[in-house]
């Protein structure tokens, strides 16, 4: 990828601050490696909104993708009406309202419990144009951090095997199954082991079988080969449509976060520096996951000539970004630079406090200049609440 090195292809100062840039060579690499996959294996791929949103960089990805999926009605109207190709959709819940606009927008719409099933299955089979599924809980997944492991005991996500050892499952044409996060092709063959184990009599009488996002196809050291070979045994086994819908896969490595100094002070014997930038209105899963987040030319404390610890601009104590050393003080209009910033980070941002959103840029080497896609001013700020 043109950005997974300490080289950045443009100049910072050609942006405002903060800033997403999103980089288009490597949202094509990525969806080339997508596309060589879906043909090898004869697997549906499709983008899954809740990673990556940005509809202006849809046109880069249209040739190499299936389509998209969608967690609510708001991002199965972005993928119809930006996007194009199939739209999926599954959702813990479906309204009484979103529910018939949501068979107008998907082709495939999963449910999380038999009981939502119930409730709209008069209205399903009405419908016969769209294909319903129901989301399994194979009870098995390798996810170390809770909040992001969907089966955990006393999960709300999906049926067990249990809960459908009697179920009348008419109309429901497909499985759906999301276990995985930023997780590698060994982890998937064995969570199909388990899903086998539970569901193989189900998979028999299923048209498909939708294996979820977390898939981090476009990874370098990932195995794509078992990928294919898995996807390739699932459909001849079973007669069966596999579908994965990796998020991240499709823009990893291809973003950045621009962000500026605004104030470095000392405290406690701790050497503090202040971004313009947020961890909790900019860079939630800093916080959430928890995870460190990469700055170019930087080094993990004390291994450079000078550390600091980095907090962001809003009033939350806990807005911090992590502690990082540099070859050279940091100085009030330094802009350091966060890497692979295009996925979760610009799906999940706020306005809390009223700080500035980042800007959003798309960077594209074939073109001669840096666009800037959109800025946010007052106007956005005001406009959420009223």
């Amino acid at each position: 990828m043109l950005n997974s090195g300490e080289i950045l292809p443009f100049d910072i100062h050609d942006v405002p601050s903060p800033c997403y840039v999103v980089d288009a060579e490597a949202l094509r690499a990525n969806g080339r490696i997508l596309d060589q996959v879906r043909k090898a294996s004869g697997a549906t791929i499709i983008l899954a909104l809740k990673a990556f949103s940005m509809h202006p960089a849809f046109p880069l990805l249209r040739d190499y993708l299936n389509g998209t999926t969608a967690s609510s009605l708001n991002e199965a109207l972005l993928g119809k009406l930006e996007f194009g190709g199939e739209v999926h959709a599954y959702a813990v819940a479906y309204s009484d309202n979103d529910f018939p606009r949501m068979q107008d927008l998907a082709g495939h719409i999963s449910f999380n419990s038999l009981s939502q099933w119930e409730h709209f299955k008069s209205a399903a089979l009405a419908r016969p144009d769209v294909q319903y599924g129901l989301r399994i809980n194979p009870q098995y997944s390798e996810v170390e951090v809770e909040l992001y492991n969907p089966c955990i005991p006393g999960s709300r996500f999906g049926m067990t095997a249990e809960d459908l050892r009697e179920a009348d499952l008419t109309g429901i044409t497909g499985l759906h199954s999301h276990t995985l996060c930023e997780q590698g092709s060994d982890t998937l063959e064995r969570t199909v082991e388990k899903i086998e184990e539970g569901f193989s009599d189900l998979l028999h009488q299923m048209d498909w079988l939708n294996l979820g996002g977390g898939h981090h196809i476009t990874r370098p050291d990932y195995d794509r080969e078992r990928l294919i070979r898995l996807v390739k045994r699932l459909r001849k086994t079973y007669s069966l449509q596999v579908i994965l819908e990796p998020g991240e896969a499709v823009a990893l490595y291809a973003g950045w976060l621009v962000s500026e100094v605004l104030d470095v002070f000392d405290s406690q014997g701790i050497r503090h520096a202040i971004l313009d930038s947020s961890a909790t209105a900019h860079m939630p899963d800093v916080l959430e996951m928890p995870y460190r987040p990469h700055i170019l030319h930087s080094g993990q404390p004390g291994e450079k000539a000078h550390t600091y610890k980095l907090g962001g601009i809003t009033c939350l104590a806990g807005d911090r970004i992590g502690d990082y050393s540099f070859d050279h003080p940091l100085q009030r209009g330094d802009r350091p630079v966060f890497t692979d910033m295009a996925i979760y980070s610009m799906v999940k941002t706020s306005h809390f406090n009223g700080v500035t959103h980042p800007a959003i840029a798309l960077w594209d080497s074939t073109l001669p200049s840096m666009t800037l896609t959109r800025h946010f001013g007052y106007q956005e700020f005001r406009n959420r609440l009223g």
